[in-house]
């Protein structure tokens, strides 16, 4: 099965989530029913940019393969290839890890 390309639109990023630890620090393990989303993820994908009043592009500052940290709640949730990924503006994304 060949790859599909993607990519998004405007001010828009693709972002796949890096799952959460396993364990605690102490040691205790998580059970999958008790893990919380995680709000860190792998940018995939990057639009172009935004567009300004006057029509002028304004470049994304995040490019793909940056690590990321985002709201809980951000983005919207999609399938593609099999792969569970996110797509949200850039202004839903926090920050850069590293």
């Amino acid at each position: 099965m060949a790859k599909t390309k993607f990519r998004p639109l405007h001010d828009r990023v693709v972002v796949k989530r890096v799952d959460a630890e396993e364990k605690t620090k102490g040691g205790i393990i998580i059970p999958d029913s008790a893990k919380e989303k995680p709000s860190e993820g792998l940018v995939v994908a990057v639009g172009p940019g935004g567009r300004d009043e006057a029509g002028k592009l304004i470049p994304i500052d995040i490019k793909a393969g940056d690590r990321v940290l985002f709201g809980k709640w951000s983005g919207t949730e999609i399938k593609l290839d099999g792969e569970d990924l996110l797509i949200m503006k850039e202004s839903d994304i926090m920050g850069v890890v590293g």
